[in-house]
């Protein structure tokens, strides 16, 4: 493991990376004291309704609840098996106050172009975007 030195840095970005840690609160930590006091810390992710939300028969539908949180294996990514792991808003928000962050902004928005007519069973469809917003970004810092 890399060791990160200790208030050290002003800002830290993860983009799409941080659902793929399987210990959430160790992370966050180690983000937290690699921060200097008032550093910024912002993540996003696939919106995790997003990530539950499938079409098939012409239908959208809850592939997975969303409530149940944990690890889901995925058989295929460029013909890699991939674990995910699934984690509420809440839980994304409860980890940074655990880990000391102060929350400044959750930000859930859809910017679909007019003439987007992607089909619903693409996994980032207009559709399903009109519907549920893509993306979460969330906003933090340190005291």
């Amino acid at each position: 493991m890399i060791e990160l030195p200790e208030a050290y840095f002003d800002i830290a970005v993860s983009i799409y990376v941080l659902r793929w840690t399987v210990n959430l609160d160790k992370t966050l930590k180690n983000v937290y004291d690699s921060l200097k006091s008032g550093g910024v810390f912002v993540f996003s992710w696939e919106h995790p309704v997003h990530s539950v939300l499938e079409y098939d028969e012409e239908k959208l539908f809850f592939r997975r609840s969303y409530v149940d949180e944990g690890p889901e294996k995925h058989e295929s990514w460029r013909s890699v098996p991939i674990i995910m792991n699934y984690r509420r808003i809440s839980t994304y928000i409860n980890a940074l106050g655990k880990a000391g962050f102060i929350i400044d902004q959750v930000v859930e928005e859809t910017r679909i172009p007019e003439n987007d007519n992607s089909k619903p069973s693409k996994w980032y469809s207009a559709e399903k975007a009109r519907i549920i917003c893509p993306d979460i970004i969330i906003k933090s810092h340190k005291l």
